[in-house]
């Protein structure tokens, strides 16, 4: 069996009608599908839990897959979304562990050496969003104590964070 778009459309279908021997195939078939996709954005050892992640997506969200429309953005729309938040959750986990690893180590490289990559991330994001990010999410300063420090209005403040770490997604996802 292949996994063409004709056929994944095929199996979708008729996994919506209840066919489960369809739906156990197209499972099948997008996991396949999603550990090529996913094989060069993730390390290996993480592959299999975001494709089951996706998996899981997929059938919670079955019903909202129009048949009139191609299967694979559909599913490529469920996959990004799901890499997205593995991203965010490393991203928090190495947030902390830098800042372990920065009150026990005696030289300070490590952490000039980021604080550095994230300038230079920074210096893509127009000064207010890099400002709000800086406040809000590096130093911890609640949106209100942001908005006063910056002028900005506290909603304003959310855009900016909202829009900056969407651009900073794209540009380390170009990157990588």
């Amino acid at each position: 069996m292949t996994g063409d778009e004709a056929t994944m459309a095929r199996l979708m279908r008729a996994a919506q009608a209840g066919d489960r021997q369809a739906y156990a195939v197209l499972l099948d078939q997008a996991a396949k599908w999603l550990r090529r996709y996913f094989r060069k954005r993730i390390a290996l050892e993480k592959l299999d839990d975001l494709v089951q992640e996706v998996l899981l997506s997929v059938h919670a969200k079955r019903s909202t897959y129009d048949p009139a429309r191609p299967f694979y953005p559909w599913l490529a729309a469920i996959a990004r979304y799901r890499w997205v938040d593995q991203l965010r959750v490393e991203y928090r986990t190495q947030t902390q562990e830098l800042l372990e690893d920065t009150a026990s180590e005696e030289s300070g490289e490590e952490p000039v050496m980021a604080r550095v990559s994230l300038e230079r991330l920074f210096d893509h994001l127009p000064p207010a969003q890099a400002e709000a990010i800086e406040l809000v999410k590096i130093e911890g300063c609640s949106v209100a104590e942001a908005s006063e420090r910056t002028g900005q209005s506290p909603s304003l403040v959310k855009v900016n964070i909202h829009r900056g770490i969407r651009k900073l997604a794209a540009i380390i996802e170009k990157a990588s």
